[in-house]
């Protein structure tokens, strides 16, 4: 098997919804996106697939992020804007754009340094 891994970078605002219904504070973040996918077998040029192709891809599916309220996006009003739940809603959005043999392995999203989150199924 063979991986290959992207690294881009957004920053955004995001305020959870607690237990009891309140909310926390407003804060902002420059969340780190980390995606990895793979394969069995190589293609003709020997790759998993082209770097550049793949980080325009996760650009394009996390541009709706950058510099803006997690919270304004649909999906968040209806689920917290945890790193959870963002690692979860850049997979769904990423996996049916990946060309044809190759796997969306895992979203790792990191919140702030040592705190991420990981998605995979």
């Amino acid at each position: 098997m063979f991986t290959l891994s992207v690294e881009t970078h957004f920053w955004a605002s995001h305020q959870l919804t607690l237990p009891d219904g309140s909310k926390e504070p407003p804060h902002r973040h420059n969340w780190s996106v980390t995606v990895d996918v793979s394969t069995e077998a190589l293609n003709s040029m020997g790759l998993v697939m082209d770097f550049r192709q793949l980080k325009a891809m996760v650009d394009k599916t996390i541009a709706e992020f950058d510099n803006t309220a997690l919270d304004k996006i649909g999906y968040f009003q209806r689920n917290n804007s945890s790193a959870e739940n963002v690692a979860g809603y850049i997979y769904e959005k990423l996996e049916p754009k990946l060309p044809q043999g190759v796997k969306l392995e895992a979203i790792r999203v990191v919140e702030e340094p040592g705190c991420s989150a990981k998605f995979a199924r």
